[in-house]
């Protein structure tokens, strides 16, 4: 499978803070907390990137247990992002907009040795799609018509 797989959205604002987003049959809000100018009725755009990149590790979790021949009981993924929003507010321009760090917490009831333990948690951030994004500058084009 060597061949790029595409994948959009389409997204209409709904308020300063929220969006409705389309992507292939499914619908999805985003939206801000109240303290952030937003009505809270959804998780924000940095929240969805943790829930995406959870699933993303969960998926890829499984696909490397099966490869290794482990029998994954459970898997359990907590994922902690921490950003300063001051460049977002424009207050400041010392720190970067986006996440400073990100902690990933994988939890399984599965017992391993420490030489699969490794093997499968390598595998597993060297193969995530958005891991792969988070970690390496991806070349974004931005594009206005009106």
């Amino acid at each position: 499978m060597s061949k790029n797989l595409k994948f959009s959205i389409n997204s209409t604002s709904k308020s300063p803070a929220k969006t409705s987003i389309k992507v292939r049959g499914f619908s999805l809000t985003v939206d801000e907390p109240a303290e952030l100018g937003g009505t809270d009725v959804a998780p924000n755009p940095v929240e969805y990137i943790l829930a995406g990149y959870a699933g993303c590790i969960n998926v890829v979790a499984h696909i490397v247990a099966k490869e290794l021949d482990i029998t994954l009981n459970d898997l359990k993924v907590d994922i902690e992002g921490y950003l300063n929003p001051d460049r977002l507010f424009g207050v400041s321009t010392k720190e970067r907009a986006g996440y400073t760090s990100i902690q990933v917490n994988l939890k399984t009831s599965t017992q391993f040795d420490k030489v699969t333990k490794e093997q499968w948690l390598t595998q597993i951030e060297d193969r995530c799609p958005v891991n792969d994004n988070l970690t390496n500058k991806t070349p974004i084009n931005f594009l206005f018509n009106n």
